[in-house]
């Protein structure tokens, strides 16, 4: 579970505790780039907060570029919330768009990749 404490009493409103607390792990790197946040509704019922208010604090970090909606597969803190690098971003693309070319599966590029990472 996502620990994000609101303050019921802050002048700051519940989307926005919300909002920087998920920016804050991300920056901290707590929170990884690609890692997969709770969906809107089980947020809301975990901080006992209404859904519209997780939402609001989701539309604005995506709107800041922080996290990615994928459908489906839910919504993910970006390598820009992590403070990443363009240049590792890109060097990452593009090491995607090859082992898509080839037909490699994820699992199999991410074994490599950590392979690499430790020789």
């Amino acid at each position: 579970m996502l620990h994000i404490p609101i303050d019921p009493d802050a002048p700051t409103p519940p989307y926005e505790q919300v909002r920087l607390r998920i920016a804050a792990l991300a920056a901290d790197g707590t929170l990884a780039a690609g890692t997969r946040l709770p969906p809107v509704r089980q947020l809301a019922t975990d901080l006992g907060l209404a859904a519209n208010t997780v939402a609001r604090a989701y539309k604005e970090l995506e709107q800041a570029g922080l996290v990615e909606t994928r459908g489906r597969l839910g919504t993910v803190i970006t390598a820009r919330a992590t403070g990443t690098s363009l240049r590792a971003q890109n060097a990452a693309k593009t090491y995607a768009d090859t082992i898509r070319t080839l037909g490699i599966p994820p699992e199999t590029a991410l074994a490599l990749v950590k392979a690499a990472l430790e020789t």
